[in-house]
């Protein structure tokens, strides 16, 4: 019987419960525990009972206490708390009121979050990783680009090249669009450099050079004898010398109609037959196609094959003209520079004034026309420093929305200040940040943030 009245009800729900669970008054005493505290904290459970959680953190058993908190913000408090063996504990402390709205008793639950707090250490650790990994194949990539003569600091361009690596990866038939002299050649070689097929023949027949005569004897090639003038060997045509690699059709849009149909039946059918020959030759190619027309406005005007231009154009990719990509051109002057200087072993170094011309410039040539002048300019400059002076004069004398016009009454100074003001102003207005105009301009941030100050743009 007396057994019987020993029995709490109470007791026993709490020390049923998996929880680590303590209960204190408001002074921070532990009045009640449940079996599992004494566990987590590598104790008794018992002989926590009647001691004050201000002396047990300064034992080092576990901190930050809770009771004080509760006690003081009078709500329910949530906190990662500390235990003596490392563990992390998520700890909530309820407050309890008695029948006169007081507070009572302090009651608190916690959850073992070693393992989760590993884990999110874990995590931190693998998304600096992950970081430092990104940026080091950003670095990478761009070393790889500029490697391949291609700038990609503007967003346009960072897809053309995002489309490019995908395109790489299969063999799909690619068309690259532009205007004469973007640089559509170097970027079908950048994809094949990327491709599967990196190993094998880039073959570039440029549609629009190749004598109309000729054509078929140059594509397909000839047997013996096929004709007057012929080699007695015979010769392979550059279709056939492409095998196992990249066929890249520059010009296409220069491709005479009747031979259209000649292309279109190679690209479906990947044989054909030389000239004089009539033995069937297999081809295994990656078809490349370029061109600076409008295809589309041709098949309307009947000079260009509708069926033909279906097969050339499953993934298009159009290079913006220079001019629509200001961010690239400092970037490509440097690279340009740093190139030429090299190939003709001389010093050279860009006045800024001169780097301001070329910014300003409309580069109606687009890339191949910057090449033709950095080399110029390389070439013919008589000293390290290259100068306003070495500059074609058609450049010269081209004035730009943003070139200033020359005035008898101004120093270079002056114009070369009111040139620089206006671009930082424009620069302000296209890319919003001082990060971006920085990254636009080729220049540092503070640089920008400086020369801001100076013309008090605000």
């Amino acid at each position: 019987m007396n057994h019987l009245n020993d029995w709490n009800e109470n007791e026993q729900i709490l020390h049923s419960l998996k929880d680590d669970i303590l209960i204190t008054n408001v002074d921070g005493i532990i009045l009640k525990v449940s079996e599992l505290t004494g566990k987590i904290y590598g104790v008794d459970s018992e002989s926590l009972l009647g001691k004050s959680v201000y002396d047990l953190e300064a034992q080092g058993l576990f901190t930050p206490i809770l009771t004080p908190i509760v006690v003081k913000e009078n709500k329910k408090i949530t906190f990662v708390q500390t235990t003596n063996q490392g563990k992390k504990l998520l700890v909530t402390g309820i407050p309890v009121y008695n029948e006169r709205g007081e507070l009572y008793r302090v009651v608190s639950y916690s959850h073992d979050i070693t393992e989760l707090a590993e884990y999110k250490d874990f995590l931190i650790t693998m998304e600096e990783e992950m970081e430092k990994v990104k940026s080091e194949l950003g670095l990478l990539r761009s070393k790889q680009l500029h490697d391949a003569g291609i700038i990609a600091n503007s967003e346009e361009m960072k897809k053309v090249v995002s489309t490019a690596l995908q395109l790489s990866e299969v063999d799909v038939n690619a068309l690259i669009l532009g205007e004469s002299g973007v640089g559509k050649s170097l970027l079908a070689k950048f994809i094949h450099n990327k491709s599967h097929r990196c190993n094998g023949p880039f073959i570039e027949v440029n549609c629009g050079a190749i004598p109309d005569s000729l054509f078929e004897a140059e594509l397909f090639g000839y047997e013996s004898g096929a004709f007057t003038g012929a080699h007695k060997k015979g010769k392979l045509g550059l279709i056939e010398l492409s095998d196992g690699g990249t066929l890249f059709l520059d010009e296409i849009g220069e491709l005479p109609l009747h031979h259209q149909v000649k292309v279109l039946k190679v690209i479906q059918e990947k044989q054909f037959y030389r000239v004089g020959g009539t033995n069937p030759i297999k081809v295994d190619f990656r078809l490349i196609s370029a061109t600076n027309k409008d295809l589309k406005k041709a098949i309307q005007e009947k000079a260009f094959r509708e069926d033909l231009y279906f097969r050339l154009n499953v993934v298009p990719i159009t290079i913006p003209p220079l001019r629509n990509r200001t961010e690239d051109i400092v970037p490509l002057i440097h690279l340009l520079l740093q190139q030429f200087a090299e190939k003709y072993k001389k010093d050279k170094k860009l006045d800024e004034a001169v780097i301001h011309h070329l910014l300003h410039y409309k580069w109606k040539g687009n890339v191949r026309e910057l090449v033709n002048i950095m080399e110029r300019l390389v070439v013919i400059s008589p000293s390290t420093l290259i100068t306003v002076e070495q500059l074609p004069d058609h450049l010269k004398k081209s004035l730009s929305p943003l070139s200033p016009s020359l005035d008898d009454h101004q120093t270079l100074k002056e114009i070369l200040d009111k040139t620089e003001k206006e671009v930082l102003l424009n620069a302000r207005k296209k890319y919003k940040t001082t990060i971006r105009m920085a990254k636009a301009l080729g220049i540092s941030q503070p640089s920008i943030v400086r020369k801001m100050k100076k013309y008090q743009i605000i």
